[in-house]
């Protein structure tokens, strides 16, 4: 079986004087290092103090869950983040927190089912989606899942009730990842941060071949994971869409935490999650952090490469969702959409606060991901756009993800099909909406995104 790694305890400064000089020393050094770099290289501050830099938790050899991460497109960036030191931001985590558990925040309604039988959520129609975007009053119920119970024990909803904080999530269903520690955590993160790990039965079945759980013991862990056992076969066929509750639910599944960070299976955090969110969402003033996408700007763009490297086989149902957005105004990206620097993000990481704004985005997100599909970055820009109150985004440079979280493959699987989606779906023609199509919906915006509209 894994073990964890214990830490050792950080050797304290033994007087002021030798504290400061210390600090002047790495202070100094820091600045030289800082000035000899190049102007475009992504540079990270961090404290030298706090983070432990070595491994959580020993897998054993034969789960070999560190293969090679995916390489990094570029090693510059143009909009480098400085971190602030750890303690500090520690500190101002804390003092964040006592006011808001001072504070009397409204947060949405949402619609309520029975919670036993009929579906999680509910397939609305178009308009009546739409109807739910402008929250302005404050006074109508957002559909947002849970018509009935997450399958869950209570032990473990009891748990998650009680994370007030910070909550990192992630889930891996169908044993379509490997599970992955963070690293460079500080030595009083987990003070503060919980971190959820929801997995099915097939993937509990495989951390429990390798020996990665004890069975000794009530609560499940893996390292700094917590994970949560969810009976899929009560929510959605497809495993993907599963995966789409703790990605857009969080909010509704941790109701009493202030922020959280969503993490793909795929990605292992290489910073300090306390750290990340204060430079990404506390500093920024914004209710959500996400990645621009490395490749796209444009919804179409991922749209017709979706169709083309069959992310979703059925293309006839892509064509359909994009020509409702184009019916119903979605627009390619322009400068007009400022401060929103595309409409395509890279949704591996996402760190929100929880407020009205992000939870609004949330739920109505998710409202479209159950009407169409699991591929979250299509309705993205739709929703952001339509949505009211707007929400304060930080769409961050693909650089910074690159530094901050190293890429991992998915898992291949044996047998060599495709899990992730039902054999019944019909397959399409891969062109979606290719130039010169006749007649679609969507010929106003093909023409400002391929720049031929006379206006």
């Amino acid at each position: 079986m894994g073990k964890l790694v214990k830490t050792s305890t950080p050797l304290l400064c033994q007087s002021k004087l030798l504290c400061s000089s210390l600090t002047y020393l790495f202070f100094s050094l820091f600045l030289a290092l800082f000035t000899s770099l190049s102007s475009t290289k992504c540079r990270f501050r961090s404290s030298p103090f706090d983070p432990i830099q070595f491994p959580l938790f020993v897998y054993p050899q034969s789960y070999a869950e560190n293969k090679h991460s995916i390489p990094s497109l570029k090693s510059s960036c143009d909009s480098p983040v400085f971190f602030s030191d750890y303690g500090f931001v520690l500190e101002e985590f804390r003092r964040i927190m006592e006011d808001s558990s001072r504070g009397n925040s409204t947060g949405l309604r949402y619609i309520q089912g029975n919670g036993n039988g009929g579906s999680f959520g509910k397939n609305y129609s178009v308009e009546k989606r739409m109807s739910y975007f402008d929250y302005r009053d404050g006074g109508i119920e957002i559909p947002c899942g849970f018509l009935k119970k997450l399958p869950i024990s209570d032990y473990d909803r009891i748990s998650m009730e009680r994370c007030t904080g910070l909550v990192v999530v992630s889930a891996i269903f169908g044993d379509h990842d490997k599970i992955r520690q963070p690293k460079g955590l500080g030595s009083q993160t987990l003070d503060h941060a919980c971190f959820y790990m929801f997995v099915d039965e097939i993937t509990l079945k495989q951390f429990r071949y390798h020996n990665l759980l004890s069975r000794k013991t009530k609560e499940m862990r893996i390292g700094v994971w917590r994970i949560v056992k969810v009976l899929n076969e009560e929510l959605y066929e497809n495993p993907a869409m599963n995966g789409v509750i703790p990605k857009y639910l969080v909010h509704r599944m941790f109701p009493n935490s202030k922020y959280s960070i969503w993490i793909d299976a795929k990605i292992q955090l290489a910073v300090d999650p306390l750290l990340l969110l204060y430079s990404l969402v506390i500093a920024e003033d914004v209710d959500m952090a996400i990645s621009k996408h490395p490749f796209y700007v444009h919804t179409m763009e991922e749209a017709m490469a979706t169709a083309r490297w069959r992310k979703w086989l059925d293309v006839d149902s892509l064509r359909i969702q994009i020509e409702t957005y184009c019916e119903n105004g979605l627009q390619p990206w322009s400068s007009n959409k400022h401060p929103y620097p595309s409409d395509v993000p890279d949704s591996a990481i996402i760190l929100r606060k929880h407020g009205v704004a992000s939870n609004l985005f949330s739920c109505l997100l998710f409202n479209e991901l159950e009407a169409f599909n699991p591929r979250d970055q299509l309705p993205f820009a739709f929703v952001r756009d339509h949505m009211n109150p707007k929400m304060k985004l930080n769409m961050f440079d693909v650089e910074v993800f690159e530094h901050v979280a190293s890429e991992y493959r998915h898992n291949i699987k044996r047998d060599g099909s495709d899990r992730t989606q039902s054999a019944r779906i019909k397959r399409g023609s891969p062109d979606l909406l290719a130039n010169g199509v006749s007649s679609t919906k969507c010929e106003r915006y093909l023409a400002e995104m391929w720049g031929e509209s006379e206006d």
